[in-house]
C-alpha cells in the first residue's frame, strides 16, 4: 500500500490542523494506521493509531485529549485531527499502516507515507 499525507502547515499555538494520508490500492480496511512525528533533532515518535474498523484508538499521553484519529475507510483515508496545538507538537508528521492490530511500535508498521511538515508558532 502506498500512503500520501497532506494537510501539514504553520499555525498558532492554540490553532487547529487536520492531517491527512491517502492510501492506494483497494485493501486499505485491512490495515490498522498510525501516525507518528518526528521533532527537529529528537526521534521519530508514537502519536496516534487507529484499528481497521475505526473502532479502536491509542494515544500518546501528550496529545490524549486534543488529537482525534480517524478513518473512513470508503475513501481510504485515515485523520489526524489537531486542536489546541502547541510548539513541541511541531514536527514531520507521517502516517504508517500494519497489517496487525493497533500498534505503537514503530516496527510494527511495515509502510510509511513520506511526511508533512507541521510548524506551532508560539
Amino acid at each position: 500500500v502506498q500512503l500520501q499525507a497532506s494537510g501539514g502547515g504553520l499555525v498558532q499555538a492554540g490553532g487547529s490542523l487536520r492531517l491527512s494520508c491517502a492510501a492506494s490500492g483497494r485493501t486499505f480496511s485491512s490495515y490498522s494506521m498510525g501516525w507518528f512525528r518526528q521533532a527537529p533533532g529528537k526521534e521519530r515518535e508514537f502519536v496516534a493509531a487507529v484499528s481497521r474498523s475505526g473502532g479502536s484508538t491509542s494515544y500518546t499521553d501528550s496529545v490524549e485529549g486534543r488529537f482525534t484519529i480517524s478513518r473512513d475507510n470508503a475513501k481510504n483515508t485515515v485523520y489526524l485531527q489537531m486542536n489546541s496545538l502547541k510548539p513541541e507538537d511541531t514536527g514531520v508528521y507521517y502516517c504508517a499502516a500494519t497489517a496487525g492490530g493497533v500498534a505503537r511500535a514503530q516496527g510494527a508498521f511495515r509502510y510509511w507515507g513520506q511526511g508533512t511538515l507541521v510548524t506551532v508558532s508560539s
